[in-house]
Formats: structure tokens, sequence, C-alpha cells
């Protein structure tokens, strides 16, 4: 079993950390393109900001226990700050621990997912952003929070809580600053690129909690074996 789950943790890794590049030129990219003035001067719907009388929170957490307190911290993390918001609160809950937590202390959960595996595709969590996206251009959330265990080292997994919605751009160093042409045109080509983001944030969290939970899970094995071996040399 060990065998088996120190492989799932290494291929978890692998997909979560070639993930991470194209994440942070993407954010480079819809950096440069947010800055260019439109011709009626009004954002895109993604990008614009409104005052926050709805919050909508993707809370994520994994099917299964036995991964030491990974799924425990998440919900305390994501409980503690909805406690401190003064705006009402909906839960997008991925993964059934973190459902069952938010039921139980009387959270309304909009919808729910479970089941996405070990080894989710894109598609596989399409249905995911496009209730965000739908929510936010529609008005019924001002405002929406990733919440996942951000895969740091196999020992450790930091709770994490990020805006994703409305869309904030990367600023750009001089450095960084490229001087892209766009075809057909700036605006268009953000008008596609804002909801592929969105879906590709929502997917690298998830990459991000199975990167941390497979860790979590070989850290909860070694700590029983090392409980184990204790109580057989008190014996």
């Amino acid at each position: 079993m060990e065998m088996v789950a120190a492989s799932k943790m290494r291929r978890a890794q692998e997909r979560n950390i070639a993930g991470r590049p194209y994440d942070e030129k993407i954010r480079q990219v819809i950096g440069d393109l947010a800055a260019i003035p439109t011709e009626d001067g009004v954002p895109h719907p993604l990008l614009a900001r409104r005052e926050i009388k709805k919050i909508e929170i993707i809370h994520i957490t994994s099917d299964r226990g036995l991964c030491g307190g990974l799924n425990a911290n998440m919900n305390r993390k994501t409980g503690s700050f909805a406690l401190e918001q003064t705006a009402p609160l909906v839960m997008i809950t991925v993964g059934r621990k973190g459902r069952d937590f938010m039921m139980r202390y009387g959270r309304e959960v909009r919808a729910e997912f479970a089941n996405l595996g070990d080894k989710p595709t894109l598609l596989d969590t399409m249905a995911i952003s496009r209730i965000v996206i739908d929510d936010y251009t529609s008005g019924f959330a001002d405002v929406v929070y990733l919440s996942y265990p951000q895969f740091m080292t196999t020992a450790t997994q930091l709770p994490t809580i990020r805006q994703i919605l409305p869309v904030q751009p990367a600023a750009i160093s001089k450095k960084e600053n490229v001087d892209y042409i766009y075809e057909p045109d700036p605006q268009e080509v953000l008008s596609h690129l804002l909801p592929r983001f969105v879906e590709m944030q929502v997917y690298h969290a998830i990459l991000e909690t199975i990167a941390s939970e497979q860790s979590a899970r070989i850290g909860s094995h070694a700590q029983r074996h090392r409980q184990r071996g204790r109580k057989s040399y008190k014996i």
C-alpha cells in the first residue's frame, strides 16, 4: 500500500508542478491585455469590480480520510474565513470531506462535486468553472474565492484562500514586459482568454489538492508505522 501511495504521490506532484509555468505566463499575458484601454472604457465582465453583496467560495478537500490533518486544516481555514465576512456566503464544495463539514455547520452549498479521482482532466472540472463564471457574470456572486491546500513540499501543505473573480491581472515588471502583437485584436483575445484562465485556476487548485492529499497520506502512513514500532518496543 505504501508503494502504491508513493507512486500516486510522485505522479500527482509531477502533474501539479508541470502546470505552474503555464499559470505564471497566462497571468502575465492577461496583465498586459488588461492594461490596454478599451474603446468604450468598460472593462471585461470578468475584470469588473463591484460592491460585494454576496461571496462564493470553491472549497476543495479530498473525498477520503487517512491523510493526516489535511482536511481538518482546510475546513478550519475556510470556516474561519467565512466567519470573518460580513456579506452572505455560498459554497461550492469539491470533495466529500469539505461538503460534510459545510453542511454540518449549516453553510449554504450551491453545488457539490465528488469522485473526480486521482487523475482528473480539465474537462472533468469544467462544470465547476462554468458555475462560478455564470454566477459572477449574472451578478449572483460579487467575488469568488478558491480554498484549497497548496502543495509546498512532501511534508508541507499550506491551506490557501485566494480570489479568482474578479480576475486580478498580474503586475508586470519592466524586465518581464514584452511587446505582444495580438490577432485579431487585444479585446477579442482577452474575451477568449479570461474564461480559460478561470478554468485553469480551478483545475490547477484541484491538482494542488491531489498532490497535497497523496503527500499527506504518505506522512500519515509513516506516522502510524512509527506508533506501531513504539508500541511493539514497549511490549
